[in-house]
């Protein structure tokens, strides 16, 4: 836990002191508030941010899973999602392990179809882009 010798323990830290404190730069801690849900600090007024202890102390987990354990953001996500349902009481759901001729799970089926779909709203988009340019290139060769 970060402390110095001019604020107790308890109090609230700006962005600097905890960027300073823990040694993670003040626009990775932004970023870190868009990625993890848990890390909310006490907003004021023209969006100064108040760390409190225990956001401080989510910081500091958060850094050593990334740097020393070699977890992705997404995995510090999820390993912070699974510890928060426990505490709540709740267990994700398990689905069943596929069989070999089950083919894809479902969720598998709709990610994979969600990208198809977004793969060929890009293809279209290129292709307009396309005929706009050979469109253009006509115009400037007549």
């Amino acid at each position: 836990m970060v402390a110095s010798d001019e604020k107790s323990a308890a109090a609230f830290r700006t962005i600097g002191e905890v960027a300073a404190a823990t040694g993670v730069a003040p626009h990775v801690l932004r970023y870190w508030e868009e990625r993890f849900p848990q890390l909310r600090p006490v907003t004021r007024a023209g969006n100064r941010r108040y760390y409190r202890p225990a956001d401080i102390a989510l910081i500091e987990r958060i850094a050593a899973l990334l740097g020393g354990e070699g977890y992705t953001i997404r995995g510090v996500q999820q390993l912070l999602a699974r510890e928060r349902s426990k505490s709540r009481g709740a267990t994700p759901p398990v689905s069943p392990a596929p069989s070999a001729g089950d083919g894809p799970a479902p969720s598998e089926t709709n990610q994979s179809q969600h990208e198809l779909q977004g793969e060929a709203a890009t293809l279209a988009r290129v292709r307009v882009v396309r005929d706009w340019i050979a469109a253009a290139l006509n115009d400037d060769r007549a």
